[in-house]
């Protein structure tokens, strides 16, 4: 078993960045692959980016955040990252940091065995 914390979230102007971590303690951080979800009320939860196990890679992205947000881990810190960049109102939401032993899980069933409990985005325009 994992338990992730989200921590970073808060309020920022239209084009503005934020970075939120997910510290990770448990069972071995390195064993899962990780990813970043999002949801606001009324709305399905929303598959942001996930990245693989070893290193920087593989990486897999949302077209809605390719090219403005970064995901990265730091196994050594056991800790995830997701670097979010010229933000807009319409990534206000809840974000929530999860943890799968198999990929496809997070990137094609947009699910996951373990989460977060979420952390709070919210952009103003």
């Amino acid at each position: 078993q994992v338990q992730l914390v989200e921590s970073g979230g808060g309020l920022v102007q239209s084009g503005g960045s934020l970075r939120l971590s997910c510290a990770a303690s448990g069972r071995t951080f390195s064993s899962y692959n990780m990813g970043w979800f999002r949801q606001t009320p009324g709305k399905e939860r929303e598959f942001v980016a996930a990245i693989g196990r070893i290193g920087q890679g593989p990486t897999y992205y949302a077209d809605s955040v390719k090219g403005r947000f970064t995901i990265s881990r730091d196994n050594a810190e056991n800790t995830l990252y997701l670097e979010m960049g010229s933000l807009n109102p319409e990534d206000s939401a809840v974000y929530y940091c999860a943890a799968d032993s198999v990929m496809t899980t997070i990137t094609l069933r947009h699910d996951a065995t373990y989460w977060g409990q979420g952390t709070q985005v919210t952009v103003s325009s």
